[in-house]
Protein backbone atom coordinates (compact mmCIF):
# COMPACT_ATOMS: atom_id res chain seq x y z
CA UNK A 1 0.00 0.00 0.00
CA UNK A 2 3.06 2.34 0.77
CA UNK A 3 3.77 2.11 -2.59
CA UNK A 4 1.33 3.74 -4.27
CA UNK A 5 1.38 6.67 -1.68
CA UNK A 6 4.77 7.29 -3.63
CA UNK A 7 3.73 7.03 -7.15
CA UNK A 8 3.20 10.25 -9.58
CA UNK A 9 -0.04 11.29 -10.36
CA UNK A 10 0.92 10.22 -14.00
CA UNK A 11 1.55 6.78 -13.08
CA UNK A 12 -1.56 6.19 -10.61
CA UNK A 13 -4.10 7.38 -13.87
CA UNK A 14 -2.41 5.18 -15.95
CA UNK A 15 -2.72 2.29 -13.08
CA UNK A 16 -6.34 3.51 -12.76
CA UNK A 17 -7.14 3.10 -16.42
CA UNK A 18 -5.58 -0.66 -16.67
CA UNK A 19 -7.83 -1.22 -13.74
CA UNK A 20 -10.92 -0.36 -15.77
CA UNK A 21 -9.57 -1.88 -19.04
CA UNK A 22 -9.38 -5.17 -16.88
CA UNK A 23 -12.79 -5.20 -15.58
CA UNK A 24 -14.25 -4.47 -19.16
CA UNK A 25 -12.43 -7.36 -20.43
CA UNK A 26 -13.22 -9.49 -17.63
CA UNK A 27 -17.11 -8.51 -18.35
CA UNK A 28 -16.67 -9.25 -21.77
CA UNK A 29 -15.17 -12.58 -20.92
CA UNK A 30 -17.81 -13.27 -18.27
CA UNK A 31 -20.65 -12.40 -21.14
CA UNK A 32 -18.84 -15.02 -23.24
CA UNK A 33 -18.76 -17.82 -21.12
CA UNK A 34 -22.48 -17.05 -19.72
CA UNK A 35 -23.78 -17.58 -23.67
CA UNK A 36 -23.80 -21.19 -23.06
CA UNK A 37 -25.87 -21.62 -19.90
CA UNK A 38 -29.45 -20.05 -20.64
CA UNK A 39 -29.77 -17.90 -17.30
CA UNK A 40 -30.40 -14.18 -17.94
CA UNK A 41 -28.51 -12.29 -15.63
CA UNK A 42 -25.48 -13.93 -16.92
CA UNK A 43 -26.53 -12.48 -20.70
CA UNK A 44 -26.41 -8.83 -19.74
CA UNK A 45 -30.45 -8.41 -20.04
CA UNK A 46 -32.35 -6.23 -17.23
CA UNK A 47 -35.14 -7.19 -15.77
CA UNK A 48 -38.04 -4.98 -16.82
CA UNK A 49 -39.70 -3.22 -13.84
CA UNK A 50 -43.23 -2.31 -13.72
CA UNK A 51 -44.72 0.70 -12.36
CA UNK A 52 -46.80 0.07 -8.97
CA UNK A 53 -49.69 1.60 -10.57
CA UNK A 54 -49.51 -1.61 -13.52
CA UNK A 55 -49.47 -3.90 -10.52
CA UNK A 56 -52.19 -2.27 -8.87
CA UNK A 57 -54.41 -2.51 -12.14
CA UNK A 58 -52.83 -6.21 -12.44
CA UNK A 59 -53.81 -7.23 -9.31
CA UNK A 60 -57.32 -5.59 -9.81
CA UNK A 61 -57.74 -7.44 -12.72
CA UNK A 62 -57.07 -10.77 -11.05
CA UNK A 63 -59.18 -10.14 -8.07
CA UNK A 64 -62.13 -9.50 -10.22
CA UNK A 65 -61.51 -12.86 -12.23
CA UNK A 66 -61.26 -14.93 -9.09
CA UNK A 67 -64.70 -12.97 -7.87
CA UNK A 68 -66.27 -14.00 -11.22
CA UNK A 69 -64.95 -17.91 -10.52
CA UNK A 70 -66.44 -17.83 -6.99
CA UNK A 71 -70.04 -16.07 -7.49
CA UNK A 72 -69.82 -19.15 -10.37
CA UNK A 73 -69.07 -22.08 -8.04
CA UNK A 74 -71.68 -20.75 -5.45
CA UNK A 75 -74.42 -20.98 -7.61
Amino acid sequence: MNELLNLSVAKLKRLAALKAKIERLQSQLEAVAGNASSSPAKTGRKRRKMSAAARRKISLAAKARWAKVRARKSK
